[in-house]
């Protein structure tokens, strides 16, 4: 319980940020400037204005904050350390790729009233359950129907709000609508009459049916009812019949109802919207998989010259962009190290106009939130081009500030494969250039991973001497590859090399078996083509077939590449570890994902989903005065001959409740490596169809029978309450 004093802590602080204040707002030393911030009403947006706008404000939702940070804790604020005391500083960090607010206020109280207030805020929106998460919507539309706040809405005004709403409504049946629900017969709807309304608008007709084709009266589904639904339509064998009293438990409105173990439609189709009743099998969400096999066994979730936040050529280089990978469960991360100004190593993308960071900052970022999203080890690959005075410095700053976190007895000798994420938990490795046994030089290679001298394409390959005190803090040292037979003659397991994403694909297609076979046993890392200097990705997928294990990306872009990546990662806990399928583990079974029906556990599926009905899509913001004409287009990725796309027809503008009923059929040669991307896009006959949202996932992770699709944005954050309702099947053929 919390006491009155706290409470009454939290009511001063929400009053005095309704009542608004002027921080400051921090870009740089240079650019800090007042801004009016205020908490509205319905206690969920700020709405902020710059000091010279006469009233125009505008608003951010408490939902779009994902974390508060005191003090100086990023790269703004730490330059304004000197000028601004911690206590009156602090960092709204933002779902998605949207960037920081960096704050100042005038004085620690200010601050703290901030800090506390949003924390609050944001903890009383996680706590919601779904049914009051409904009722909070359906409330926030009502306050931005009610365009005159006089508490009420008028049929002007309603009509304006279906707009809002994405739902084009001829005026008659809306005006029938309003009329029904307008029991007082004032002309006007107020609160309760609003919520009838919307509940008439949001009717699901498509649901209800399936509700009366299982309910024995026609009125609510009994427990027999609810379990004769999941056994025959979701395919839940054994435990049906007490699987279906937890959900009535769990998602009845009604007491009366709960009592009597029976579900009204109000709790059927609360089931249906839920995180059970959602296409991911629940049971894939936590951490699932067996975490003691070796290191070469897994997926690693990977990140590509993770410093940047743009481009690769002139954008800025960040601890930031640290930060965003490893809360997103990244778990290899690249750090380029070239020589600074006194003595002081620095990062950035060599040879081009990106700015330039302290490497002891990256590190001590690294410290801070390497095990903040998973337990699992997390690989630092470096690329140094320092000399040797800078490398001693390198070497000190990697063991001074990580300390007991950075594992530095390596695996020489010690056994034939390298160890598992369970046994290196908590544990932050490195892989770099490494100096061989005693009687070699001190010099190595200049590897294939240098993604500098790979741009300089004039440089010839030169040997750089190496600091013994650097080398000897490497687990994994970097090799250059010569071929698949040298590799297994002679590889040891901490040795690792890195391919382009072009060499990675010449040898998938001349020597797929080979290089499956080699990643049973060897790390592989590959990385984006030199060329895509806007940072664009390469598809996975591909490099995920051949069992490479470290396919690294450029996280700062958005688009099919990262939902593809954010797909496969979702299981398993968010750990950043997938265990790769048996077909890919296996040293004995050759599998070539070229070639895929070659293979003795050959068992193609038909995977057919029937596209229902569409909820509540959000509108375009570029296209504000118009509504959505919205298709669903279903992609599969995986081995070649599991490559397809299919999509509905549009429907003409619909946003709010479209019914597409069309089904789409698909074989799957290799369920194992295949990915499934539900897209949903605005038709456009005279351009390029815009997008909406999407979805990824795991076809290993798909529920059978009817469930709903929750859409996310191109940065991959909710686009609650946004989903599309599908009917799964998968068959043996």
């Amino acid at each position: 319980m919390e006491s009155p004093q706290t409470c009454e802590q939290d009511h001063q602080n929400l009053e005095a940020m309704k009542a608004g204040m002027f921080l400051r707002k921090v870009k740089s030393r240079m650019w800090k400037r007042p801004r009016h911030y205020k908490l509205q009403e319905d206690c969920k947006t700020i709405a902020y204005k710059s000091s010279w706008a006469i009233n125009s404000y505008s608003t951010f939702s408490i939902s779009d904050v994902e974390d508060v940070r005191e003090g100086h804790q990023s790269e703004a604020l730490l330059n304004v350390a000197d000028e601004f005391p911690a206590d009156r500083c602090f960092t709204l960090v933002f779902r998605g790729r949207r960037g920081n607010l960096d704050l100042v206020a005038d004085s620690a109280k200010e601050a703290q009233a901030w800090i506390r207030g949003i924390r609050a805020l944001m903890e009383n929106m996680e706590n919601m359950d779904e049914s009051t998460k409904l009722d909070q919507w359906i409330s926030d539309w009502f306050l931005k129907a009610d365009l005159n706040k006089d508490g009420r809405i008028n049929f002007k005004e309603a009509k304006k709000l279906l707009k809002m709403m994405n739902v084009d409504m001829n005026e008659e049946h809306a005006c029938c609508l309003f009329i029904t629900a307008d029991k007082s017969e004032s002309g006007t709807l107020e609160d309760q009459e609003f919520v009838e309304f919307y509940k008439m608008l949001t009717e699901r007709t498509e649901v209800l049916d399936l509700f009366q084709d299982y309910s024995s009266d026609g009125q609510s589904l009994s427990q027999c009812d609810l379990e004769e639904f999941l056994r025959e339509e979701q395919l839940e064998g054994e435990g049906s019949y007490e699987h279906a009293l937890q959900l009535i438990d769990r998602y009845e409105p009604s007491d009366t109802a709960r009592k009597n173990h029976s579900m009204s439609v109000d709790g059927f189709l609360m089931y249906l919207v839920s995180r059970e009743g959602s296409i991911f099998n629940p049971e894939r969400r936590g951490l699932f998989q067996d975490m003691s096999q070796p290191l070469a066994h897994y997926y690693i979730s990977s990140s590509h010259n993770t410093y940047l936040m743009e481009d690769q050529l002139k954008g800025p280089s960040s601890i930031e962009a640290y930060i965003q990978a490893l809360k997103r469960g990244c778990r290899c991360v690249e750090v380029d190290c070239w020589n600074g100004s006194n003595g002081e190593p620095v990062v950035y993308h060599g040879h081009t106009l990106t700015s330039k960071i302290l490497l002891k900052d990256v590190i001590t970022t690294i410290a801070n939130y390497a095990f903040k999203a998973s337990e699992y080890p997390l690989i630092v690959s470096i690329e140094n081009h320092c000399s040797i005075e800078q490398q001693e410095v390198m070497a000190r700053y990697f063991r001074d500030i990580l300390g007991d976190m950075l594992l530095t007895n390596t695996v020489d000798g010690v056994s034939s494969e390298l160890p598992s994420p369970e046994a290196l938990k908590r544990k932050i490795l490195l892989k770099g250039k490494k100096i061989g046994n005693d009687s070699e030089s001190p010099t190595g290679e200049v590897s294939d991973e240098d993604e500098a001298a790979e741009m300089n394409k004039d440089s010839p390959k030169s040997k750089q001497n190496l600091c013994r005190e650097l080398s000897d803090l490497m687990f994994c040292k970097s090799i250059h590859f010569h071929s698949f037979e040298h590799s297994r003659m002679s590889a040891k397991p901490d040795e690792m090399s890195s391919f382009s994403e072009s060499k990675a694909r010449k040898y998938s297609k001349e020597a797929g078996s080979d290089f499956v076979l080699h990643n049973t046993r060897q790390l592989t890392r590959v990385y984006p083509s030199g060329i895509r200097t806007d940072s664009s990705n390469y598809c996975p997928v591909d490099m995920w077939n051949m069992g490479c294990q470290i396919v690294a990306l450029n996280f700062q872009t958005a688009g099919m590449e990262m939902d593809l990546n954010d797909g496969l990662f979702t299981q398993n806990g968010c750990s950043g570890y997938i265990l790769k399928p048996e077909i890919l583990c296996k040293k004995e079974s050759l599998f070539n994902p070229e070639n895929p029906e070659e293979h003795e556990d050959y068992h193609p599926l038909q995977f057919s989903v029937k596209v229902i009905s569409g909820q509540q899509l959000p509108k375009l913001k570029q296209k504000e005065w118009s509504i959505v004409d919205p298709l669903v287009r279903v992609e599969i990725y995986g081995v070649s001959l599991d490559q397809a796309k299919q999509e509905t027809k549009y429907i003409d503008n619909n946003g709010f409740n479209p019914r597409w009923n069309e089904t789409l059929k698909f074989t799957i040669h290799t369920p194992e490596l295949a990915l499934v991307r539900f897209v949903v896009e605005d038709y456009d006959k005279a351009s390029r169809n815009d997008f909406i949202g999407q979805y990824t996932l795991p076809f290993t992770c798909i529920q059978p029978g009817y469930r709903h699709v929750h859409l996310l944005s191109k940065d991959g954050t909710s686009l609650h309450p946004s989903s599309i309702y599908v009917h799964i099947k998968i068959t043996q053929l």
